[in-house]
């Protein structure tokens, strides 16, 4: 909006403006951001509120202002004024909520003051529609609210000044705003109007000479005998002194250009798109052929005349086809990435053709299969990739998904086998569900929380405890273990404490006591080492996991988000035992008991199951707990919003990389809960960990496959980099598990004897 005039009344109103904005009032107009100082008080925490006391300063520029103004209207100088107050991509409310330059009209509209030489008196009117209420706060609804977008500001600078439009500008001239000859106003935007049309040519050019003739595709909506057109018309219509008309017409064709400067920017999008979809569908296509080779029903040898006829072909064919894909790159100058894009989805569909023997026998299988059946699958199937899918942007699904798999006992007909485990597994799967519904930021520390957490892990390790105690006989009790795991229940003890100490010490402004401190990098370093002390017998090594990973974790934690891992762990060990109950209902394997099963054995291949069906669903399970413990809490936005509350234990100094390694630890413990159980139930069904993983590989790929087409390239700063971050962690989860699953590994499989032995064990 301009709000300044010639003389002493738009002064008045200019100076009028910067007391509002001064006062903590935020008016907005053109697409950027801005925060007052009254909002960042009020929203910013008070150690990040300190840090931005600087901002104040910025205000005094009103005084200033205010002796320009004054002597603007005492000696009428030539001068312009063009006052825009820009905050980059929402920075501000980025400290305080962890946004990114979102797409909140408090975040992408500002302030924009106007006044001096050749800039328009403001126009009273009686009245204005606009959505918002800015107007009003401002107490200037009488005068006219002109709104622009911020690249406009350029070719009005310009005007202004008597300068040419920068080259690469894609603002519109708001010829409202000039106090000028109607006959300049429309010279002005006819200037405007070749500038924007010569970068369409410009871009128009360059995509013609990288492209064949034949296949090249021009904008049609406007041509060059169009565009020829359109410069006439607008120049005999200012010559003839019709300037609203010239206006109107230049305006037309620069709204043209730049749906046609769109056009040739995203040109190939489409091309590469395919090539894209091509690789990730070839590649799906290719691990699911690898989990259906090891199924020996499916892999019938062929006879050695049509193995030689057809494998010699294959490779010429493909040959062929990666040379004429190469020769149309080079012909039309392409960059390198294009042959990248291009060129890798064909190996991949070479390795798919080459199994065309299996796909035959995969496709008469599937024929034997009840079509309702399968149907019926597949739909489940598309239903939970959706599922997962939408989890990415609204966490309360995570919560109807929980509800939804509460019914699976009920579904799979194991309640009438195990009611106690159905049971537990119904109520854990409903108490964790409430988490997504927790907010994510902004949240005010509730140390009680955090106490009451630690006291339930207590109890339930004293419980857990008492009846492995009772479980093993006199001879068979070994009394090394049982002091290591009282050793990790004393420390939870000790970490209650400490975290009840410091926030006290820290209320009092009495700093962090150095034992506190002491303490609590003791508990971080000794959690990687104190479960290799423990048994590796399943259930004990499991706890002696669990009473390390809580132990750090309330360090780490200020509120509700202290009692997630033991909610996720109770879920996690009622899934272990569901599992079992599920192998001796589906008559797969004689049932193990879960407490003689120990980790360090060797596992004997020849006892290793093929997959079946129900492994799918085990495979479903572990993405979809993968992805709870991601968003569950909202954990992952911690590191945005980084409130340094979550490591004052540990240090008060601002240090951003150890605060953000510990951030990120407290982030990987529920993932490390989650793979952990998944390592459990893949020894305990005698199951191979490859085989789960190419399952887990291959919804991961589809997922991915989706948020591609997700990725934006329009909108806020915010929409943009988080549909790309999406893309970017469904694709390397799958590098990310394997990592974990190697850390699982070392934390269930190996074991650290005090005298000095290391006992080891490889999947």
């Amino acid at each position: 909006m301009k709000v300044n005039t010639h003389g002493a009344g738009g002064a008045r109103i200019f100076c009028q403006c910067l007391q509002k904005v001064q006062a903590g009032i935020t008016y907005t107009h053109t697409h950027t951001q801005l925060r007052t100082k009254t909002l960042l008080q009020k929203m910013l925490p008070s150690s990040t509120r300190g840090s931005l006391m600087k901002l104040r300063t910025s205000f005094n520029l009103q005084k200033e202002m205010k002796h320009c103004c004054h002597s603007y209207t005492r000696k009428r100088l030539c001068f312009s004024f063009i006052c825009l107050a820009w905050t980059p991509m929402g920075m501000l409310t980025g400290l305080c909520q962890g946004s990114h330059g979102a797409g909140h009209p408090s975040e992408t509209l500002t302030p924009l003051v106007a006044w001096g030489a050749g800039v328009q008196q403001a126009e009273r009117v009686t009245a204005q529609n606009f959505e918002d209420n800015f107007l009003q706060e401002w107490k200037l609804e009488n005068f006219k609210r002109l709104d622009v977008n911020q690249a406009d500001v350029a070719p009005l600078m310009s005007s202004l000044i008597g300068v040419p439009i920068p080259l690469n500008s894609v603002g519109v001239l708001p010829v409202d705003y000039l106090n000028s000859s109607n006959h300049f106003k429309a010279e002005s935007m006819f200037a405007n109007a070749i500038q924007i049309l010569e970068q369409f040519k410009v871009k128009m050019a360059q995509k013609k000479a990288t492209t064949l003739s034949f296949l090249f595709t021009p904008f049609k909506l406007l041509p060059e005998s169009e565009q020829a057109d359109f410069i006439r018309r607008a120049r005999s219509l200012i010559q003839h002194g019709n300037y609203h008309q010239a206006i109107s017409v230049c305006r037309s064709l620069m709204s043209l250009a730049f749906e046609g400067l769109s056009y040739y920017h995203t040109y190939d999008r489409f091309f590469l798109g395919v090539s894209v979809v091509f690789g990730f569908v070839g590649w799906t296509a290719c691990v699911i052929l690898m989990i259906l080779k090891t199924h020996n029903s499916l892999h019938k040898p062929s006879t050695r005349k049509e193995k030689v006829s057809k494998d010699a072909l294959l490779p010429k064919v493909f040959v062929g086809i990666s040379l004429m894909i190469a020769f149309f790159l080079l012909i039309q100058a392409s960059p390198l990435t294009y042959y990248i894009y291009c060129l890798l989805p064909v190996p991949i569909w070479y390795a798919v053709c080459k199994e065309y023997r299996t796909c035959k026998e995969l496709l008469n299988s599937v024929k034997s299969y009840p079509l309702t059946q399968s149907i019926g699958l597949l739909v489940m199937f598309i239903v939970g990739i959706e599922l997962l899918v939408v989890s990415f942007f609204y966490r309360a699904m995570l919560t109807l998904g929980l509800v939804a798999l509460a019914g699976w006992p009920i579904v799979s007909k194991l309640w009438a086998q195990t009611k106690t485990w159905s049971v537990c597994w119904i109520l854990a799967c409903l108490f964790l569900a409430m988490f997504p519904l927790m907010p994510v930021v902004g949240r005010e520390p509730n140390i009680n929380l955090v106490t009451g957490a630690g006291l339930f892990s207590l109890i339930i390790s004293s419980f857990f405890l008492a009846s492995l105690w009772k479980a093993k006989s006199k001879t068979s009790r070994n009394w090394r273990d049982f002091e290591v795991y009282l050793f990790q229940m004393l420390n939870i003890v000790l970490c209650t404490f400490v975290v009840n100490s410091t926030h006290s010490s820290l209320s009092l402004k009495q700093g962090l006591p150095l034992f506190n401190q002491i303490v609590s990098w003791t508990t971080l370093a000794s959690s990687f080492v104190v479960p290799l002390l423990s048994s590796t017998l399943l259930l004990q090594r499991l706890l002696g996991i669990f009473l390390s990973l809580v132990s750090t974790y309330l360090l780490l934690s200020t509120g509700c988000e202290a009692l997630f891992p033991l909610v996720l762990s109770w879920l996690m060990f009622v899934w272990i035992n569901m599992e079992q109950e599920t192998m001796q209902f589906k008559g797969m394997s004689p049932r193990l008991k879960l407490s003689n099963i120990d980790f360090s054995e060797n596992i004997d291949i020849s006892k290793l199951r093929q997959l079946r069906l129900d492994d799918i669903r085990r495979s479903y399970f572990f993405v979809f707990f993968i992805v709870t413990a991601f968003f569950g809490t909202g954990n992952i936005a911690s590191i945005n919003s980084f409130d340094p509350a979550s490591v004052y234990c540990f240090l008060t100094v601002f240090n951003p990389f150890v605060m953000g390694a510990l951030m990120m630890w407290k982030i990987l413990i529920p993932f490390v809960i989650v793979m952990c159980t998944f390592e459990t139930i893949q020894v305990s069904t005698q199951l191979s960990s490859k085989s789960l993983f190419l399952i887990v590989l291959v919804i991961s790929d589809i997922m991915a496959l989706h948020f591609f087409f997700l990725v934006k390239d329009y909108g806020s700063w915010l929409d943009i980099g988080t549909s790309i971050s999406h893309y970017v962690i469904v694709m390397s989860m799958t590098i990310f598990l394997m990592f974990l699953s190697v850390l699982a590994q070392v934390l269930t499989s190996k074991r650290i004897l005090l005298g000095g032995k290391l006992k080891l064990h490889f999947m």
